[in-house]
């Protein structure tokens, strides 16, 4: 735990969180941009700490939650072809789409396995010559980078077998997209510092210029947080919109040039649908033309990416901050991590997940008790 104790210490959370009430003097709204912050938040509490009139909405942070229900249907449907082995990363297995999930496709015969990385998908391509391996490509530009060097590495080794089915998201314009809603309450984000060690942060400046909000990119640990609010909150005070940097231990403004670099080889950005959102200009990622060789949906054929239909879930008005989990009727009742409505229940980094685990008792279920800073 060296270099991680120092982020969770108690008392240093307690004289942040002193700190952000002295410095406010009105009502604020705040939004982080990750699933981890999120859970972070939610398990230790740190809304709680914060002063009355601070609200802290939760964003469209979490990639598996965001795959929209399309996607997750065509996947099943790659996974049904003769001679198919389908990759994925564990937590998509129990996503809902609107044809089931990829486990209950396994559970009727489909060769569906769980990998931790797409070179994982690559080495069963390499060891099944015979069979056609997809793996499902998910993730913000965290992620991205590894599912390029992925293809690279087929490319190099000459596999014709190995394809992938890609849904990968970019941030910066689903913040664009949330502050064009005219139903926008958002004043200031915690940016994703995951997602900023890879791109860095230029690319947010920009969007802090235009739309005259503050963004602060911020780690993952309750002092991390904590920081991260206050800088906010300080820029929001003063009436400064700018973009700060509280992680500087892992993040540069220009980011990891060798990542964009592979990700720009590799990649090429369009238009995007994101679950419950809908569709944001610029905000995905497809193979460039020199690699749609490895593209599933071109290689099978036949197989379309439908519109979403959320349902019953409201998942989409969660990620956009506009309801919380226990806004919806279903919530623990209906909709359980073991028989979820929609993916923010589903995954680890799912809003309504970190609320099922550590705040049922907003929804009238039993507490969940976990200390807090």
């Amino acid at each position: 735990m060296k270099h991680l104790d120092e982020y969770r210490d108690p008392a240093t959370a307690h004289r942040y969180a002193d700190a952000i009430a002295r410095v406010t003097t009105r009502p604020w709204t705040l939004m982080e941009i990750c699933g981890g912050q999120t859970h972070s938040i939610v398990r230790h509490g740190i809304d709680l700490m914060l002063p009355e009139g601070i609200t802290l909405l939760h964003g469209p942070g979490c990639p598996v939650c965001v795959t929209p229900s399309g996607v997750i249907d065509a996947a099943i449907a790659i996974s049904g072809r003769p001679g198919v082995i389908f990759c994925s990363f564990g937590d998509m297995l129990r996503v809902p789409g609107g044809a089931g999930s990829l486990l209950s496709a396994k559970a009727r015969g489909a060769d569906v396995r769980m990998v931790y990385s797409p070179l994982d998908a690559v080495a069963i391509a390499r060891d099944n010559p015979d069979r056609q391996v997809v793996f499902f490509a998910i993730g913000f530009e965290t992620t991205a980078p590894t599912t390029a060097m992925a293809v690279l590495q087929a490319e190099r080794e000459g596999l014709t077998n190995f394809s992938m089915l890609v849904s990968h998201v970019l941030v910066p314009p689903a913040i664009e997209g949330l502050l064009s809603d005219p139903d926008n309450t958002v004043q200031g984000f915690l940016a994703a510092g995951h997602v900023c060690t890879v791109m860095g942060f230029w690319e947010y400046e920009p969007i802090a210029e235009r739309f005259g909000i503050p963004i602060v990119v911020t780690g993952f640990e309750p002092v991390d947080l904590l920081q991260g609010i206050l800088l906010c909150i300080k820029q929001l005070e003063e009436g400064r919109a700018e973009v700060e940097n509280q992680y500087s231990r892992s993040v540069r403004r220009a980011g990891n040039e060798v990542a964009q670099l592979t990700l720009a080889r590799v990649f090429a950005v369009q238009q995007q649908g994101w679950r419950g959102i809908g569709e944001i200009p610029a905000s995905g990622l497809r193979l460039a033309p020199a690699y749609e060789r490895f593209d599933a949906l071109a290689r099978f054929g036949g197989i379309e990416v439908a519109p979403d239909d959320p349902g019953e879930c409201i998942s989409g008005e969660i990620l956009r901050g506009l309801k919380r989990p226990a806004d919806c009727p279903a919530f623990g009742t209906r909709c359980t991590p073991e028989h979820p409505l929609g993916a923010t229940m589903v995954s680890s980094e799912g809003t309504c997940a970190a609320y099922y685990r550590y705040r049922r008792s907003e929804a009238g279920s039993a507490p969940v008790a976990e200390a807090t800073p």
